[in-house]
């Protein structure tokens, strides 16, 4: 919901010859501040006209046809695509030449050229730059959301949904209300898991399950004898607690940070009719509850900063957050629990980390393996052999590992 700080931002604007400075709530999900200059734009600005101001850091806020908006963000991704394909090309060109200019053999070349964790940050900054480009092109809309350009949909109860309600005008990218939208559909539809015969429905800024091919291995994976009580570890939209309780654990503890995870979590129990699921706002482990005869996690999977709140769900800076959950299991951990730990080994990959890191961080926190389950993933990034990072991409395994006390 709304940061309880507020921030506003002003514009200087022509009516009937007077300028007349303008106020209204500044809204950023990615948390980037107010922008300090901003011109107003229509359908007669042209799509180069746009990329130009954009890339100086200009922000332009929108007073034309709504769907027109549309087509302009997608003519500025394009030419931001030909602008890092033309980058990309100048250093292969530039990368030849000094090749040949040390006599080095093709193969040597491109041996010397293979920096993983280099490419992979370089594909973050390329991403973030492109983000800081989309995010420039501004919305303003009256209170409860509501917008005045042509031919715009009612988005006031995906933005409620989203933000938290508004009674005073605000201005936000147009990157974020489509975000809103996005967030509303896949909260009406839901996102199917075969695997389960259900559908799990993801909030706005919650990371939704669309990658679930590791459903398969916490139903393949046997419950310990006991399995009176089970920790779901940031729970997220709820799924890894709904298998825990349809497999048959009789009390399944649930935690997150994010209010907006409890909340999408909690609906989604409610929609399965799970009364053995609680769910306690934590920092990792729950409070005042039973020692846990299994104890889930499903951390971020990639040890870099996250850029914005949106983020979280992917990136855990210096491992943090893993190495905080398996530090805690042994202390929440009943006799003879086990801890299901899912992650892939993406981050192996892309040289981030070592598996030899990872089990010297199991041995440490005073576990060890009982077994592994494996299974690769099928999404689409995996198979696009276009990607800078295919290398790792189509090498990823994600495991279930199974951990017990040492």
């Amino acid at each position: 919901m709304l940061a309880t700080q507020k921030q506003y931002v002003q514009w200087q604007e022509n009516k009937d010859g007077n300028e007349t400075l303008h106020q209204a709530r500044w809204l950023s999900e990615s948390n980037h501040v107010p922008p300090a200059r901003i011109v107003l734009i229509d359908d007669k600005t042209t799509a180069d006209e746009a990329y130009r101001l954009a890339c100086e850091g200009t922000s332009l806020l929108w007073r034309g046809d709504f769907h027109n908006a549309k087509q302009l963000l997608q003519a500025l991704n394009r030419r931001i695509e030909r602008t890092n394909e033309r980058s990309e090309q100048r250093k292969i060109k530039k990368a030849a030449n000094q090749s040949a200019k040390s006599n080095k053999t093709a193969a040597e070349s491109s041996e010397l050229s293979k920096d993983i964790p280099n490419l992979f940050h370089q594909q973050r900054q390329i991403q973030a730059q492109r983000a800081r480009i989309l995010s420039r092109l501004l919305l303003e809309l009256d209170a409860n959301y509501v917008s005045q350009l042509r031919r715009a949909p009612d988005v006031s109860a995906a933005c409620i949904a989203a933000f938290g309600e508004l009674k005073e005008l605000c201005v936000l990218s147009f990157r974020d209300l489509q975000g809103a939208l996005g967030a509303a559909q896949w909260r009406e539809k839901g996102v199917p898991i075969e695997s389960l015969g259900l559908s799990i429905f993801p909030h706005y800024g919650v990371f939704a399950p669309t990658r679930h091919e590791y459903v398969q291995l916490l139903l393949d994976a046997p419950l310990p004898k006991i399995h009176d009580v089970a920790y779901d570890i940031g729970t997220g939209t709820g799924l890894l607690a709904i298998i825990l309780a349809q497999r048959g654990v009789k009390q399944v503890i649930a935690t997150d940070l994010n209010p907006r995870a409890l909340a999408c979590a909690s609906e989604n129990f409610t929609r399965q009719g799970l009364a053995n699921v609680q769910l306690q706002q934590a920092d990792l482990y729950p409070t005042d509850a039973p020692l846990a005869n299994l104890i889930v996690c499903n951390p971020p999977w990639l040890p870099a900063k996250p850029s914005s709140p949106l983020e979280f769900a992917v990136y855990d800076a210096n491992s943090a957050m893993l190495r905080g959950f398996l530090q805690g299991a042994k202390s929440h951990l009943a006799k003879q629990g086990e801890i299901w730990l899912i992650l892939s080994d993406l981050a192996e990959h892309l040289q981030l980390r070592t598996r030899e890191e990872l089990l010297g961080w199991f041995a440490d926190s005073g576990l060890k393996v009982k077994y592994r389950l494996d299974t690769k993933p099928k999404h689409g990034r995996s198979q696009d052999n276009t990607d800078p990072l295919f290398a790792a991409r189509s090498s990823e395994v994600t495991s279930l590992w199974c951990l017990e006390a040492a």
